[in-house]
C-alpha cells in the first residue's frame, strides 16, 4: 500500500456546499453577503496593474504592516465590531468592549484563514500524551485537526438549554491537563458566554495549560476576551477576517496572544511555510483594517436581520436558539431537518443541514442581505 497509516487514520473536514449546477442564494457557509469595502477593490486593483513586479518577489514572511493594522483595528472596535460607535470614518469601541490597554502587533500572528492558524496552535499547544478538553457540538475542524496531529479529545456534551457545560469542561481539563478549546460564540449553536464567564473559568484552569478561546463570530454581538489577555498569559484567542471582515475568499486569519505565544506559533509556521500569506492578501487585509467603519456597519447589518429572521422563525413555530453569531440554528417538531434543507434548496437557496447524531433535526440559516432573507422568508413559508 502507497498510502501511509496516517493517512488511511484522516477524517477530513466536510465544507458547506458549493454549488455547480446552477446559482443559489447562498446562506449555507456562513460568509458575509457584503462585498469587501471599495478602498480595499482599489488597493488589489493597483497592486496588480501598477505593481506588478511585486508579483515576482516573495512577499514580508512576517506580515509586519498587516499585523499593525489589525492591532490598531482591535484597539478601535474593542473586537466587536457591531457595536462599535461609527461617526462617520472614526470608530470607538462600546463601552463594555473597551480594551484596557493597547494591542501591539508582536501581539498578532496571521495566516492563511484560522483554519491554518487553528492547525499551527493544535501542533504548538496540543499533545498526543493528552487529551485536550472541546464542546460536543462546536466547529467541526477541530477534531479533523486532533485526529491528524493524533491528539485525543475529551468531547463534553452541551447543557440543555445548548450552551456550554462550563463545570464539567474545567472538570475534565483538571483531569487530562492537556488543554481547553471552545469557540465564542459557539457554533453551530450560536450562543456565547460573557467575558466574565470567561475569566472565571481562567481562574479555575491552571495556568499551565493553554485555552484557546475561538472569536470568529465574535463581532456580530459576542463579548471578546481580548481585554482577559492582561490578566492571563495562557489565553490565546483566534480570530478571522472570513465571517466580519467580507474576506472568506482571502483566506486570513489571527491570533492575539502575548508575544511569547505569537512567537511560539510563528515558529511553528516557518518550520512548515515561511511565507504563508500572499503579497495581495497581506494588501488587502491591511486596507480592510484601516476601514473599520464599513466593516462595523457591515456587522450591524447583518445582526439587524439576523434578529429579524430569529422573529420569523418564532412566529412559524420554530425552536430557534438566540444567536450572537452571523447565523441561526433551529428546528421545528415533524419536520425532517434534511427534508427541509432539500425544500428549500429547490427553491434555489441553499442553508447547512447537520447529520451529526444529536443535532440532526437542526438547520443552520446563513444571514444574508434583506433581499437574500425576504427570498428565504417566501421560500419557508411555501415548502412549509
Amino acid at each position: 500500500m502507497l498510502t501511509s497509516n496516517r493517512m488511511n487514520n484522516l477524517h477530513p473536514y466536510v465544507p458547506g456546499e458549493q454549488p455547480k449546477d446552477r446559482v443559489y442564494i447562498k446562506l449555507n457557509a456562513n460568509e458575509n453577503p457584503y462585498a469587501p469595502c471599495k478602498a480595499v477593490q482599489d488597493a488589489v486593483i493597483d497592486f496588480v496593474q501598477n505593481n506588478p513586479m511585486k508579483m515576482t518577489v516573495y512577499p514580508d514572511p512576517d506580515s509586519n504592516e498587516l499585523h499593525a493594522a489589525i492591532a490598531d483595528m482591535l484597539n478601535k472596535t474593542g473586537g466587536v465590531l457591531c457595536r462599535a460607535k461609527v461617526d462617520g470614518d472614526k470608530v470607538e469601541p462600546a463601552s463594555e468592549d473597551k480594551i484596557p490597554f493597547t494591542v501591539t502587533p508582536d501581539m498578532i500572528y496571521s495566516g492563511n484563514g484560522s483554519d491554518e492558524v487553528l492547525s499551527f496552535v493544535f501542533y504548538a499547544f496540543f499533545d498526543s500524551s493528552k487529551k485536550f478538553v472541546m464542546p460536543e457540538f462546536t466547529y467541526s475542524f477541530y477534531p479533523v485537526y486532533a485526529g491528524f496531529y493524533n491528539i485525543p479529545m475529551d468531547n463534553v456534551p452541551l447543557k440543555a438549554d445548548w450552551s456550554l457545560d462550563k463545570e464539567e469542561m474545567l472538570k475534565r481539563a483538571a483531569n487530562n491537563k492537556g488543554g481547553i478549546i471552545f469557540a465564542n460564540p459557539n457554533a453551530p449553536t450560536g450562543l456565547g458566554l460573557k467575558r466574565t464567564e470567561v475569566r472565571e473559568m481562567l481562574k479555575q484552569a491552571s495556568d499551565d495549560e493553554i485555552f484557546i478561546v475561538d472569536e470568529a463570530y465574535c463581532d456580530f454581538g459576542g463579548e471578546s476576551c481580548i481585554p482577559l489577555l492582561a490578566e492571563f498569559k495562557n489565553l490565546v484567542i483566534v480570530r478571522t477576517f472570513s465571517k466580519s471582515v467580507c474576506s472568506a475568499g482571502m483566506r486570513l486569519g489571527y491570533i492575539v496572544a502575548s508575544p511569547e505565544l505569537v512567537n511560539i506559533v510563528t515558529t511553528v509556521k516557518n518550520s512548515v511555510n515561511h511565507f504563508p500569506i500572499d503579497a495581495v492578501a497581506q494588501v488587502a487585509g491591511t486596507v480592510a483594517c484601516k476601514n473599520p467603519a464599513y466593516y462595523c456597519d457591515c456587522a450591524s447589518k447583518v445582526a439587524e436581520e439576523r434578529d429579524k429572521f430569529y422573529e420569523f422563525l418564532k412566529e412559524q413555530g420554530f425552536y430557534v436558539i438566540k444567536s450572537e453569531t452571523n447565523f441561526l440554528f433551529a428546528k421545528k417538531d415533524g419536520v425532517d431537518g434534511n427534508e427541509l434543507y432539500k425544500k428549500i434548496k429547490s427553491e434555489g437557496i441553499l442553508i447547512r443541514h447537520f447529520s451529526t447524531p444529536g443535532i440532526e433535526d437542526f438547520v443552520r440559516i446563513t444571514v444574508g442581505t434583506p433581499e437574500q432573507m425576504a427570498a428565504l422568508k417566501e421560500a419557508f413559508l411555501k415548502v412549509m
